[in-house]
């Protein structure tokens, strides 16, 4: 891979990609080869780019889902599974629990002590990560059956949450919704990475909310991937629709767009 992206040296780098190249099988051509990428703490970073070209395999990197072929994906501080929340494009909940049940699974498994779990204070706290994710008290009790795909899709961002994490991977998460649930969606993500000071991770295929979520946009190319260019967004107030109506807000999605279709300036 040609391109390379490194975070200011003024940043704290959470994570590092050093010369990682990515094979799915030992007689396949490589997604990416030699991919140098840094990302710091605190931003929200989103990859754009043609399907196939290994954007969800740098999360799944990131996670610890798979290891390079070849190269290194240094964490720096090291972080733990324990630390990451992860959102994938289906919410992929337990049917046959309830939004609270869901919700609870990642401190089943992890460590906190079970006799906790069953007080009432982590049943309000629980209530409480519900309702800043858009859902309310009232909707602990539901099913996921019982719940809409926008209301579903709240829940997984919540259970991504619920161990409080520093990092947030984001795996095109409002691909199945309308629009106008989507831009809602992504104001409260946008919130959230600001309130609890996360550093995020998006894969998306909309330009607009690669823009409207993002501090920075990395383009990738085709197969095997190169890193195009990576694009400052920088905006002084907060992500809200007096930003997606602004000037620097469409300057932007040009400037996206003749990357990704190589459109002359």
């Amino acid at each position: 891979m040609s391109g390379s992206v490194e975070a200011s040296t003024q940043d704290e780098i959470v994570f590092s990609f050093q010369q990682v190249t990515q094979r799915f099988n030992a007689n396949d051509s490589p997604v990416f080869r030699d991919l140098n990428l840094s990302i710091a703490a605190g931003q929200f970073v989103t990859i754009v780019g043609p399907s196939g070209c290994g954007k969800s395999t740098v999360l799944r990197l990131i996670a610890g889902l798979q290891s390079p072929t070849f190269g290194t994906v240094e964490h720096r501080p090291s972080t733990t599974g324990q630390q990451i929340g992860f959102v994938f494009q289906h919410p992929t909940l337990l049917p046959w629990r309830t939004a609270e049940q869901n919700l609870r699974l990642p401190l089943e498994l992890g460590t906190t002590d079970a006799r906790y779990l069953s007080t009432p204070a982590a049943q309000r706290s629980l209530h409480q990560l519900l309702e800043q994710v858009g859902l309310s008290a009232q909707d602990a009790a539901k099913r996921p059956a019982q719940m809409s795909g926008g209301m579903q899709m709240r829940l997984s961002l919540a259970r991504a949450l619920v161990t409080s994490p520093n990092v947030l991977l984001l795996d095109e998460p409002f691909a199945a919704v309308d629009d106008f649930l989507r831009m809602r969606l992504q104001e409260d993500i946008r919130r959230l990475h600001e309130d609890r000071k996360l550093t995020t991770v998006l894969v998306t295929h909309n330009m607009h909310e690669a823009v409207f979520l993002s501090d920075r946009v990395i383009v990738f190319s085709g197969s095997p991937a190169e890193i195009k260019t990576s694009i400052a967004i920088t905006w002084p107030g907060s992500r809200d629709a007096k930003f997606r109506n602004s000037d620097v807000f469409v300057g932007h999605i040009r400037l996206l767009s003749r990357s990704l279709f190589d459109l002359p300036r």
